[in-house]
């Protein structure tokens, strides 16, 4: 299958329904504003959240759920009235070369390589100057304006594409820097961004803290958080999975893994709760340490998810429940790739052929990357 050039049509890759995807062709993106610009995506990174309806047929479910109360209408706003209904284009996580920029862009230059963020934001606003770049007051006209999810979350198409149009690129594109392998963050506009706001932020007021990491469910982020944790001079790192392959990979990064259905301590300075099950936050919170901070980063769609709030009231505990804001992440995980040599593609499952995609993203695998060659001349400089 052929990469289509500037001007012809170009392919993107739908979310038809359960179990199936496909090539569609739509027209070439041009920039539409002043400081747009163009972007060839090379790499290309599967979300954990896109395997729900991947793998599982939720669209009639959901929206039934919806109409009786019990899934919360929110998951309507991001993803549809009837939610994941096909065809929509998806995937938000990639790196990829700057082709082509409009004539307000100052930054951002051809050839350079970056990380595309997986939701929209301006850079100027106050929500975004606080770091609050997943919920930008100048892009989100709705619940959320982002990548990958459908029209309820905007025109912006899906990442596993010839060209995306990025807006306001002289602020949401992040250049990756020299020496950095590309394929090392392949998951950084999203579920590596994700992982490094659950442990990172805690662990500076935790020097030398305990970290659990209950996985499974956001099974990616699960992973990159234990590894960033014990690189981060977490004193243990206790990783639960009922997968051996993943307790391997977690092992490999020096955390201590164990199966999820066995016993956990408690007393954890820092809890991530990526199960995205209601009863593993009730077991991450009880894991946490009076003062410690449980991030939980898995989707929780019923209307009545309990939690115990007088535990956490008694023990002051904080729990952080929220989108991630990957732009406002990216510089300082960036640096720390490129300072550290990290090595995030440790936890890459499956590495596939752009042109499979089709096949491929349907994988039951923990983590896809889709890989393709940049362009001859898509190797400029990068800082």
């Amino acid at each position: 299958m052929r990469e289509h050039l500037p001007g012809d049509g170009v392919r993107e890759l739908v979310f038809l329904r359960s179990g199936r995807l496909a090539w569609r062709e739509r027209a070439a993106p041009q920039p539409a504003e002043p400081g747009d610009a163009i972007v060839r995506p090379f790499l290309a990174g599967r979300c954990d959240g896109d395997t729900l309806p991947i793998h599982r047929p939720v669209s009639r479910a959901l929206q039934a759920g919806m109409a009786l109360g019990l899934v919360d209408p929110i998951v309507g706003s991001i993803c549809g009235k009837v939610p994941f209904r096909g065809p929509f284009p998806i995937g938000h996580e990639c790196v990829a070369e700057v082709v082509a920029v409009g004539s307000g862009v100052r930054r951002v230059r051809i050839g350079q390589t970056v990380v595309v963020p997986w939701a929209i934001s301006c850079g100027t606003c106050p929500r975004c100057l606080a770091g609050l770049t997943s919920k930008c007051a100048t892009t989100t006209g709705g619940t959320l304006a982002a990548y990958g999810f459908g029209p309820a979350s905007g025109p912006w198409g899906g990442m596993v594409t010839d060209r995306i149009r990025v807006p306001h690129a002289d602020h949401m594109l992040v250049p990756v820097p020299d020496g950095v392998p590309p394929v090392r963050v392949a998951a950084a506009s999203d579920n590596l961004a994700d992982a490094w706001r659950t442990v990172v932020p805690p662990l500076t007021h935790r020097e030398g803290g305990r970290v659990l990491v209950l996985g499974g469910g956001a099974k990616s982020i699960g992973l990159y958080a234990a590894g960033l944790a014990r690189a981060h001079g977490a004193e243990t790192v206790h990783y639960l999975d009922d997968s051996r392959r993943r307790r391997e990979i977690a092992e490999s990064f020096g955390a201590e893994a164990r199966p999820l259905a066995g016993p956990a301590d408690g007393g954890y300075d820092v809890v991530v709760e990526a199960t995205s099950r209601a009863p593993g936050l009730r077991r991450a919170l009880a894991a946490t340490a009076p003062g410690g901070v449980c991030t939980a980063v898995g989707y929780y769609l019923a209307t009545g998810t309990r939690v115990p709030l007088m535990r956490m009231y008694a023990t002051d505990i904080t729990l952080r429940v929220g989108v991630s804001h990957a732009r406002a992440t990216l510089p300082d995980l960036l640096e720390f790739v490129h300072r550290s040599g990290f090595p995030a593609e440790n936890v890459i499952t499956l590495l596939a052929d752009w042109d499979d995609a089709p096949t491929a993203y349907a994988a039951r695998t923990t983590k896809l990357v889709l890989a393709r060659d940049p362009l001859p001349t898509g190797n400029g400089p990068t800082s």
